[in-house]
C-alpha cells in the first residue's frame, strides 16, 4: 500500500502566488528575530502585499513557529488587518464619541450612500474601500477620516465628495 496522499488543490481556492509568497517569507526573514514580531510582520506584510493573504498565514505561523490558529486569531481580532484586497484606496471614518458629537453619523451616511457600499466594502470600480475606526487621534477636529496614511479633520460631506474626486482620479492614474 502506497503512503501518497493526494490533495485536491481546486478545494484549496485560490493560491498565494509566488511573487506573494517571496514577500512574505522575505518579510518574516527580516523581522522573526525580534522580540514579538507577529504583529510587525503582518504590518509589513499587508504594506507590501496590500492585505494578508488567508494562504500566507501558514506561512507565517511556520517560520514564526506558531500555530496556524495563533495568526489567524492575531489576523481576525485587529480591525486593521485585512484578508482581502479591497481598493486601491482606504478610506477610515472615525466611530469614536468625539467625531459621533460633532457629525461623525451624518458623515457616515453620506459616504455609504455616495459610495454606493456598507463598512468593509469596496466600491464597484475597486477605487475605494470604506473601513470604520474607533479613534484616529484627531479628537479636536472631527469629524476625521485618514486616506491610506493621510489624517483629515472637519471633514464635511462637501470635503469627503472632494477627497473621493482626489482618491479616485489618482487610483485611476490621473494626478
Amino acid at each position: 500500500m502506497s503512503n501518497v496522499q493526494i490533495i485536491n488543490t481546486k478545494a484549496l481556492g485560490p493560491m498565494i502566488s509566488r511573487v506573494q509568497t517571496d514577500a512574505v517569507l522575505g518579510i518574516c526573514a527580516q523581522l522573526k528575530s525580534m522580540a514579538a514580531p507577529l504583529i510587525p510582520i503582518l504590518h509589513a506584510v499587508q504594506e507590501k502585499v496590500g492585505f494578508i493573504p488567508k494562504e500566507a498565514v501558514p506561512l507565517i505561523a511556520r517560520e514564526l513557529n506558531l500555530s496556524v490558529a495563533e495568526v489567524h486569531g492575531v489576523v481576525s481580532f485587529y480591525h486593521y488587518f485585512r484578508q482581502d484586497s479591497g481598493g486601491r484606496h482606504i478610506v477610515h471614518l472615525c466611530r469614536a464619541e468625539a467625531c459621533q458629537a460633532v457629525g461623525a453619523p451624518g458623515l457616515e451616511a453620506h459616504a455609504k450612500r455616495t459610495l454606493g457600499v456598507d463598512f468593509h466594502g469596496t466600491t464597484r470600480d475597486g477605487a475605494i474601500r470604506l473601513e470604520p475606526v474607533y479613534c484616529l487621534g484627531n479628537c479636536a477636529l472631527g469629524p476625521s477620516i485618514m486616506i491610506d496614511h493621510e489624517l483629515h479633520g472637519r471633514v464635511s460631506a462637501e470635503r469627503f465628495d472632494e477627497l473621493m474626486h482626489d482618491a479616485r482620479a489618482t487610483a485611476a492614474g490621473t494626478p
